[in-house]
């Protein structure tokens, strides 16, 4: 399902444009005005309005839209069709007005993903929120861990200044053997 089909846009759509073919679509669609219409039609525009708000969720959001163009684009060259690049780029080419910046990159039409492509999920994965907060747990939990062990240490080698950790042990086992005597 292409979003910019359902929405009617071509992918140099600016986020106004979007909105505005939202609004247009869901007030055609909205499920409250088929309130009265047959079930048939009613279930076809909440079908409609469905789709019409997931691609406007999806495209109205840099992060979701980018993702989409990378997905959309990597499904499309992989379906085995003779792709050998997007169609918007000979619009921008004409127009000098290359703002489609994944026709600039060097990507691959082959049938896997190329490294810039991997890459670039890779990075984005990397750059979310929900990972740099696990990181940084991570990094927390380490730290405290060290801080810990270190404090540990040295609160041994106060309370016990000479002896290692073994003698300390081989002497409780003597006074353990000690008092099983008496």
């Amino acid at each position: 399902m292409d979003h910019y089909k359902i929405l009617g846009l071509t992918r140099s759509a600016n986020k106004e444009e979007i909105k505005q073919a939202f609004r247009k679509l869901a007030m055609e669609f909205h499920p409250d005005k088929h309130a009265h219409s047959s079930n048939q039609l009613k279930e076809n525009a909440t079908l409609k309005f469905k789709q019409v708000s997931e691609a406007y969720e999806t495209l109205i959001d840099d992060r979701k839209r980018a993702d989409y163009n990378i997905r959309y684009n990597n499904s499309y060259r992989n379906s085995g069709s003779n792709y050998r690049g997007n169609s918007d780029y000979y619009y921008y080419r004409n127009n000098n007005n290359y703002q489609n910046s994944y026709n600039r990159n060097n990507y691959s039409y082959g049938g896997s993903a190329s490294i810039v492509t991997k890459f670039e999920m890779v990075l984005r994965y990397m750059t979310t929120r929900a990972f740099l907060l696990n990181a940084a747990l991570a990094g927390v939990l380490l730290g405290a861990t060290y801080v810990v062990d270190a404090g540990g240490e040295a609160l041994w080698k106060m309370q016990n200044s000479g002896k290692s950790f073994e003698e300390a042990v081989e002497s409780v086992e003597k006074a353990k053997a000690f008092d099983d005597k008496r």
